[in-house]
């Protein structure tokens, strides 16, 4: 039994973690999709976006940031604790939000978007 505890607080502890919103990599989104939009809509589509994507970023970092004082705390004073490590985590949402807006600026890129050269 005691063996089974460690073993049990690592595996939570590798499996649970949020990822801090700085280390989620986009994911691949077309450009293609965004053929159609002119510059105005591909400009109001980026502000949206990145509006979504503050929103995702800031749940992102405060579930890591309590999954590491929870991971403080199970460690150190309460093991059942590790178990609020699990679930809430938006990093795929984040992924392919970065990867909306990537594809997005490479549209603008592509019709050669005035407002491109000014927000560089």
């Amino acid at each position: 039994m005691s063996k089974i505890v460690p073993i049990l607080c690592c595996a939570l502890t590798l499996a649970g973690c949020a990822t801090s919103s700085a280390n989620v990599s986009a994911s691949y989104v077309s450009p293609m999709q965004y053929q159609s939009y002119d510059c105005g809509q591909i400009e109001g589509e980026m502000m949206r976006v990145s509006s979504k994507v503050r929103e995702v970023a800031g749940a992102q970092d405060r579930k890591a940031k309590s999954d590491q004082v929870a991971m403080g705390v199970g460690l150190l004073l309460f093991w059942p604790a590790l178990f609020f490590l699990a679930g809430d985590d938006r990093k795929e949402e984040l992924g392919r939000l970065k990867g909306e807006y990537d594809a997005l600026d490479g549209a603008a890129i592509q019709k050669k978007c005035a407002f491109r050269s000014t927000a560089q």
